[in-house]
Parts: C-alpha cells; structure tokens; sequence
C-alpha cells in the first residue's frame, strides 16, 4: 500500500496563499467561498501538523548532544 507524501510546508502556504488572495478579490458565491475557506482551513492545520514534526524531530536531536 502507498503511502500518500505529506506536502512541503512551502507548498502548503502557496496554496493557502492562493485561496486568500481568491477569497480576497474575487467575487465568489457563499458555496465557493465556503469550500475555498474550508480547503485553507484544511491546509493550516496540514502546516501545523508538518511544524510541530519538524520541532519534534529537532528536540530528538537537539536532546541527543
């Protein structure tokens, strides 16, 4: 079974980036921005995931010198 490959912080702020900019200056319906809101919504918590790993894996390094 594969194994889907988590997104790389950088790539997750251009997408949320993206969908604010949308969000911000184009006219969407309630439904469209809904679904973009809810897609950043997704995307944040995707980011915070990846830093707190990230911090995790530094204080397993940082605790082994």
């Amino acid at each position: 079974m594969a194994t889907k490959k988590q997104p790389e912080l950088d790539e997750i702020m251009r997408e949320l980036e993206a969908k604010v900019t949308r969000l911000e200056n184009e006219p969407l319906s309630l439904e469209e921005s809904y679904k973009e809101f809810s897609e950043g919504m997704e995307l944040v918590k995707q980011g915070n995931a990846t830093i707190d790993r990230v911090e995790k894996e530094l204080k397993i390094l940082m605790d082994d010198e």
